[in-house]
């Protein structure tokens, strides 16, 4: 479960409109391919997501599961791991943001992903890339648009 699958995208905002909504779990379901669902099960003093429960229907992964969050004090970067699934065994991700000097946002997806049901590594990274890639596509495309 070490192998993780690292993408990234440049943003045309400030880390704290990315950060915004990467935090607004709840919204997932408007840009985010996939996610029919988020419940937000708890959550920090500061009002960010702790515990979330996910229903995805996302071709050949369909599950209801639910994650913890840790958010990083410096506002750049979040990561999650699962607490809860039914085909999912892991799925360990963060988001990263750097701030350019042109006013962008570079974000760094990393994910591990591991099924309860036999897939040979190479199909299963293949999977990884495929809901990286798209994830930060739908991230830019929504944080670009408001």
């Amino acid at each position: 479960m070490s192998d993780r699958t690292e993408s990234s995208i440049v943003i045309a905002a400030a880390p704290v409109a990315v950060m915004a909504v990467i935090a607004d779990i709840a919204s997932y379901p408007q840009w985010s391919d996939g996610v029919s669902s988020v419940a937000i099960l708890t959550q920090y003093e500061d009002g960010r997501p702790a515990d979330a429960r996910f229903v995805v229907d996302a071709g050949a992964i369909k599950d209801t599961y639910e994650l913890e969050y840790d958010w990083a004090d410096d506002g750049m970067t979040v990561s999650w791991t699962l607490t809860s699934g039914e085909m999912l065994r892991a799925l360990d991700g963060s988001y990263t943001l750097t701030s350019n000097s042109d006013g962008t946002t570079t974000v760094v997806y990393q994910l591990a992903v591991d099924v309860s049901i036999p897939m040979i590594g190479l199909i299963k990274r293949k999977a990884e890339k495929v809901i990286v890639d798209t994830a930060l596509r739908g991230l830019k495309e929504r944080v670009e648009s408001a």
